[in-house]
């Protein structure tokens, strides 16, 4: 089973190589946004979107009530096991 992580792009450390920030719930991270990115929406136009984050790249963009929601029931999940 794959898990992909809600995280919002907060700056491109890299836009040749497709390279950003993300914030998933206070933690900052580097991924690759190649997935991401086309002629419509490059590198410097991902800045402040949310995307699902599954090992270290950005697999596609969601909004942010869906990011809410899937991080709410990941903190539940979480409570649940500890």
């Amino acid at each position: 089973m794959c898990l992909g992580i809600p995280g919002q792009i907060i700056e491109i450390t890299n836009p040749e190589h497709k390279l950003a920030i993300v914030n998933v719930g206070g933690v900052k991270r580097q991924i690759n946004i190649a997935c991401i990115v086309d002629e419509e929406h490059p590198p410097e136009k991902c800045i402040g979107d949310w995307v699902l984050v599954h090992v270290g790249f950005a697999m596609n963009r969601i909004n942010e009530q869906e990011a809410a929601e899937t991080l709410k029931l990941l903190q539940e999940i979480a409570q649940t096991y500890t």
